[in-house]
């Protein structure tokens, strides 16, 4: 009998294997998730025997979700309550604004609203920060002459010369005795344990946002804090596409970087501090306490409507997805998107092919070379469908364009961390700022006009024209879309 089972262990591993494959294959079924995502983790299970199972045994479990619903539901009956209590407008007030300010138009402020964690705040003033340099100037200013509360929120933290330089700053505030918080996600971060041990001396406290033991494995496929905050004294906000690390500042010898990130004072940079709360209740070993600095009432009489949109895992509803999406049906004139990563569901696919054959101009900017090899060819999955509805797509040529904004007919952007692609929709945790007003959106609307001015305009003829091969690339790497 050991003989026999020793002459066909292979045949009987694989049979194991298919067996625990089907359990797990009506497991992913029964969850009735994305139906490509269910594809994708499929053929993983059924064309890669061991390697499917491992995949999908770290990958493709709730585990961690649980754990994120569990925590965060405690919050929000304890404290989330209290806290939104300073920052709701009056919803009657806060739609006559949206009518004024959108035409009689306020599906997005309603549907964002219904999260209960995003009002509409009024009294705001806004700051866009184009690309590194601008960005950690005004930061490492406003840090410099933080005199409570600095509370830090990056996916990725390098402890490079941008990096070592704010480890400096937030040192000697910290021994001036102001109360510094850091999170950062482990997985894409890489700060050395001496400057971490060295942080926690003077007194910061510093939390990675769930930690995995394979992290450079693990970077596209595990549920990561993709946010980009910090508050100042509740005072001042920063939130973009804008992480720490040298890449972000253009220096001779450096790929450019084309990045935006807004600076913020007002109402809103209140919920930018309830959903850094949110954060580091999570990752932080004990229970949050709230203190009042962290919600000091504002001063700023700037009449600029912000609204401050988190999704994730976590949340029940897509609601920067949602926003975007309904942005794009209510559009009347134009949608000027940019994006560096664009492997979209079908619901922004069809909004933009139906916007453009109504008669919006519909324009996206996406990178000509991006990082991925396989983000690259699923991208260009996207795009015949687009170019046949009459999209103009762009190719950014000067270097790498990383800002992740829209612009609606004058009157709506936003700006933020979210990619249009399906991770940034449904699996990280992200965080845009949803802005209505006239005066942003032009100021954006240049910007956009300029970057165009860097960019290479798919040629729609030629793009349907393109070989069999690079088809097939694409069809490939689009099964994975989820994945990446």
């Amino acid at each position: 009998m050991w003989d026999y089972v020793k002459n066909h262990l292979w045949e009987f591993l694989l049979g194991f294997n298919y067996l625990l494959a089907l359990i797990a294959a009506v497991t992913i079924l029964l969850k009735n998730i994305n139906p490509t995502k269910t594809l994708s983790y499929l053929i993983a299970l059924l064309a890669f025997p061991f390697v499917g199972l491992i995949v999908y045994y770290f990958f493709g479990q709730d585990y961690r979700k649980f754990r994120i619903f569990k925590k965060k539901n405690i919050l929000n009956q304890k404290n989330i309550q209290n806290w939104a209590h300073q920052l709701v407008l009056n919803k009657k007030e806060a739609y006559s604004i949206g009518e004024e300010v959108l035409n009689g138009d306020t599906k997005i402020i309603r549907l964002i609203d219904s999260e209960k964690k995003s009002p509409l705040t009024i009294n705001n003033k806004v700051e866009i920060l184009i690309n590194g340099e601008q960005k950690f100037k005004r930061l490492f200013q406003d840090i410099q002459n933080a005199t409570s509360s600095i509370h830090i929120e990056y996916y990725i933290f390098r402890d490079d010369e941008i990096g070592s330089e704010l480890i400096e700053i937030l040192s000697n505030k910290a021994d001036e005795g102001v109360c510094i918080k850091i999170n950062y996600d482990s997985v894409a971060s890489s700060i050395s344990d001496k400057n971490i041990s060295f942080l926690k001396s003077k007194g910061v406290e510093m939390y990675p946002f769930m930690p995995v033991y394979f992290p450079r494995f693990a970077s596209k496929i595990n549920y990561r804090n993709h946010r980009k905050m910090v508050i100042i004294d509740g005072k001042i906000g920063y939130v973009g596409g804008i992480n720490v690390g040298d890449e972000y500042v253009n220096k001779e010898g450096r790929r450019f970087w084309r990045d935006t990130h807004l600076r913020i004072e007002g109402q809103s940079v209140g919920l930018l501090q309830l959903h850094f709360s949110l954060d580091w209740d999570f990752v932080c070993d004990n229970d949050i306490k709230v203190e009042d600095s962290w919600f000091p009432e504002s001063s700023i009489d700037g009449k600029i409507p912000i609204q401050i949109a988190a999704s994730g895992p976590d949340t029940e509803w897509a609601s920067i997805m949602e926003a975007m999406f309904t942005a794009i049906n209510s559009a009347k004139r134009y949608v000027y998107i940019t994006t560096p990563y664009f492997i979209p569901n079908d619901e922004i696919s069809l909004a933009m092919a139906t916007a453009s054959r109504s008669g919006v101009d519909v324009r996206l900017i996406i990178p000509k070379s991006c990082d991925s090899w396989a983000a690259k060819y699923a991208t260009y999955s996207y795009l015949e469908k687009l170019l046949r509805a009459g999209v103009k797509i762009y190719l950014y040529e000067k270097g790498n364009i990383h800002a992740k904004t829209m612009i609606v007919d004058d009157v709506f952007t936003t700006v933020g961390t979210s990619n249009m692609d399906y991770r940034s929709f449904h699996i990280n945790f992200e965080v845009n700022a949803l802005i209505y007003d006239n005066g942003i959106a032009k100021e954006m609307l240049k910007i956009y006009m300029e970057d165009l001015q860097h960019c290479d305009q798919v040629d729609a003829k030629r793009w349907l024209d393109r070989g069999i091969l690079q088809r097939l690339k694409e069809s490939f790497c689009r099964l994975w879309a989820p994945l990446l």
